[in-house]
């Protein structure tokens, strides 16, 4: 049977496995998939020695997915582009790698949350491996304009200038984002998955914005409470996971899962 992991750390709490039982259940296949507990500096080792037992693919989560990139012999157009991968598989010897996290976003964002991209001021929180991924594919949607706030300010630069040619994306600090009429912000940040608390001006998530934490479940609740209660609307990223993991077992097997349902089914259980 083919071996699939979610790697990360922490990663006990992943829906990864569930989520993808379902989807080869539902197009009449059968796979095995698990978690892989990977202590940090011990990813290559880790997952060296996965695929030499049998593993044909993982997926990576926090904090390893630029450790996935540099990992993988060969990378796609848009895992290069990203410097980060959330997405292995081993073909014909060769680990590659690839990055489903902004099509996931831009599918739950425009499909399930009914957004439009097209002209919108978004800001985006972070500037690790959960942001650079989706950077392309949210400039490929036309916004109005896109700020990179991150709490070291070179950072956020670096990157807004490694995707300057694609958009109108700008950086600053997380702690100098002004008052502004946002109308998405997206925290790609660690924080809520790590349970601290995200320290935001006033007026930069308001009545009629949209706030979206790239985390779910419980730890997104603090962001989505504080992001209601401002006047806007919010959701976390529950979403983003299960388009993300589409498309992935879209490229490790052929075939195309549907969401909906699936999707419908964690949002009752997460209510």
């Amino acid at each position: 049977m083919d071996r699939y992991v979610v790697a990360g750390n922490p990663v006990s709490h992943s829906l990864s496995p569930e989520i993808h039982a379902r989807f080869a259940a539902s197009l009449g296949e059968q796979i095995e998939y698990g978690r892989l507990l990977v202590p940090e500096g011990g990813f290559d080792l880790h997952l060296a020695r996965f695929f030499e037992q049998g593993g044909c693919g993982a997926n990576v989560t926090l904090p390893f997915k630029v450790d996935a990139f540099r990992f993988a012999a060969d990378a796609s157009a848009r895992a290069k582009r990203a410097g980060a991968a959330n997405f292995l598989a081993l073909r014909a010897g060769r680990i590659e790698c690839d990055n489903t996290d902004g099509a996931g976003l831009v599918a739950d964002l425009s499909r399930n949350l009914g957004l439009r991209l097209a002209g919108a001021r978004i800001l985006l929180l972070g500037a690790g491996g959960a942001a650079r991924g989706v950077i392309a594919p949210l400039l490929a949607q036309s916004p109005g304009s896109l700020v990179i706030a991150n709490r070291t300010v070179a950072r956020a630069g670096a990157l807004a200038r490694l995707f300057g040619d694609l958009g109108p994306v700008e950086a600053c600090a997380l702690d100098a984002v002004g008052p502004r009429a946002f109308d998405i912000v997206i925290n790609a940040t660690s924080t809520s998955t790590k349970g601290e608390a995200l320290a935001l001006g006033p007026g930069i998530i308001g009545e009629g914005g949209f706030a979206y934490d790239m985390a779910y479940g419980a730890c997104a609740k603090p962001f989505v409470a504080a992001a209601l209660a401002a006047g806007a609307r919010a959701s976390d990223g529950l979403g983003m996971l299960v388009e993300q993991a589409a498309e992935s077992y879209f490229l490790w097997r052929g075939g195309r899962p549907e969401t909906a349902a699936l999707l419908a089914q964690l949002r009752a259980r997460f209510a």
